[in-house]
């Protein structure tokens, strides 16, 4: 293959991507346009409202508990803390996965440390 052919090749090969680019930018702009809020009325919006929040009740009620969240949990009902042991039992998790949730949960400000290995909610 000649350096023409492959320069051409390439040519090709980047207009092909071009054409496809054009194409989503095309589609996203009728995305956008086709989006926009209309004008409703006050009894349409007050409807349309209480619709989302049953919506968001129902999906909060169906998603079942993080690890995260269960350790939180346990970790702020605790009065006087929790340690890694005391997880594992509760949980069932292994004690790498409950130290690493326990590391995140303290970066993220959500528990302290009370001693070596006890955290109480922050």
């Amino acid at each position: 293959m000649s350096e023409s052919e492959i320069v051409k090749a390439v040519v090709e090969g980047l207009r092909s991507i071009s054409q496809g680019v054009e194409a989503i930018a095309k589609k996203i702009e009728d995305g956008f346009s086709e989006n926009k809020p209309k004008a409703r009325s006050a009894g349409k919006r007050t409807m349309a409202k209480t619709q989302r929040t049953a919506i968001k009740k129902i999906i909060v009620k169906k998603r079942p508990p993080t690890a995260i969240d269960t350790i939180l949990t346990i970790v702020n009902k605790s009065k006087k803390g929790v340690d890694v042991d005391t997880l594992a039992q509760k949980t069932g998790f292994e004690k790498k996965k409950i130290s690493n949730i326990l590391y995140k949960l303290k970066k993220a400000g959500k528990i302290q440390s009370v001693s070596r290995g006890v955290y109480t909610k922050a």
